[in-house]
């Protein structure tokens, strides 16, 4: 009787072992990535409902590449940062500019674009760049880079209210309805937004200086390995080959999307 109570408690110890490996084994096997979906031409959904854009493009391979599938999550962008740092996924991508600030608290694999900000408004506006936005209401999302350069620049530009959005999307519905002035936001999402709707003009390219990079919990493991896959795109030409796609034209040579560099630090 003891021998079969043993080897009963044997077998369920071993059971059970054999299925905590098997969950570790499947949670190894899946990258959850947040991204705020509606992020064109970043992450965004097509006519057909489906969920494309340049940084959905470059994850996947990065998935295939690193044999794990992945999982995107629709998130904020400025709920990315906590979703990172807690744990409830395992990178974001957004057009997440690298900063000094934002190093503090996650980890950035090397970026892979180049970008600047930008001031786009309804054509027949009359308005053809930051100086004629004294006095009137500017649309930012809220968190990211535009945000922070708007705020930062408010006096000197003498913008008179900074409205903040959750994408791109109603941004611009409410820059048609004139509900705001102008909207200042990623230069590349925006000259591939109104190259189609000439009812819009981005009238202005702001300075910045910012890399996109993927974002991950400070110190992340997996950081490092999605780097060096990112190091590899570049090599073999595959993230020439997504930028072309996403906005039509090679990459220059010596940005970001074509030259490895190395991970951010402070």
């Amino acid at each position: 009787m003891r021998k079969r109570t043993f080897l009963k408690s044997m077998l369920a110890t071993g059971a059970a072992a054999l299925a905590s490996l098997t969950i570790s084994v499947a949670a190894a096997e899946e990258i959850s990535v947040g991204a705020n979906i509606g992020n064109v031409p970043w992450e965004f959904q097509d006519a057909s409902g489906n969920t494309v854009g340049f940084e959905i493009d470059l994850m996947t391979e990065v998935g295939k590449r690193l044999r794990m599938e992945v999982k995107f999550t629709n998130i904020p962008f400025q709920g990315l940062f906590a979703a990172v740092q807690s744990g409830q996924i395992d990178a974001a991508v957004s057009s997440i500019t690298i900063t000094k600030k934002r190093l503090e608290s996650v980890s950035f694999a090397q970026p892979y674009y180049d970008s600047d900000q930008s001031l786009t408004v309804k054509a027949d506006s009359g308005i053809k760049g930051l100086a004629g936005m004294e006095g009137k209401t500017v649309g930012v999302d809220t968190g990211s880079t535009g945000d922070i350069w708007a705020t930062a620049h408010q006096a000197e530009t003498k913008i008179g209210t900074i409205s903040k959005y959750e994408g791109l999307a109603p941004a611009m519905l409410d820059l048609q309805a004139g509900r705001i002035d102008g909207y200042i936001s990623d230069i590349p999402a925006l000259l591939y937004y109104v190259k189609d709707k000439p009812q819009f003009a981005v009238v202005e390219r702001i300075k910045t200086t910012e890399q996109y990079s993927v974002m991950f919990a400070k110190d992340s493991p997996l950081a490092a390995k999605v780097n060096d896959v990112i190091t590899e795109m570049k090599k073999d030409g595959t993230l020439a080959k997504i930028h072309e796609t996403w906005f039509g034209t090679k990459p220059d040579e010596g940005l970001a999307t074509t030259t490895v560099l190395d991970m951010p630090k402070l």
